[in-house]
């Protein structure tokens, strides 16, 4: 009967500092040694994640109401010129194309994206 007990406390004895040694891991380490991610840098990697897609969507959003202000104040520009002769060229004529151009540089650098 002893041997049988001896056997036993060593089998537990094992079982108890396995269990500890994967406690003390976090039960995360991987069998190449290398450290897995914990749940706070997925959740964190999940969340950048998440704000990206908003960022982007809202960016996206920001484009298409700009690139329809430029539409308009293109329209806005033709009959300006259309109402302008060769003699004149109108004060209005040449704000509008400087606010044109302001606009576009901004679409234009919206659409390179975030740096």
């Amino acid at each position: 009967m002893r041997p049988k007990l001896i056997a036993w406390l060593l089998f537990l004895s094992l079982l108890f500092s396995i269990s500890r040694s994967a406690q003390s891991q976090g039960g995360r380490r991987p069998i190449d040694g290398t450290v897995a991610p914990t749940d706070s840098d997925e959740s964190r990697v999940k969340l950048e994640g998440d704000m990206a897609k908003r960022a982007n969507l809202a960016r996206q959003a920001a484009l298409k109401a700009d690139t329809e202000k430029l539409l308009k104040l293109s329209g806005e520009l033709r009959d300006y010129v259309d109402r302008s002769n060769e003699n004149i060229l109108s004060l209005d004529v040449v704000k509008k194309a400087e606010e044109i151009e302001k606009l576009a540089h901004s679409v234009k650098e919206k659409m390179k994206g975030p740096n």
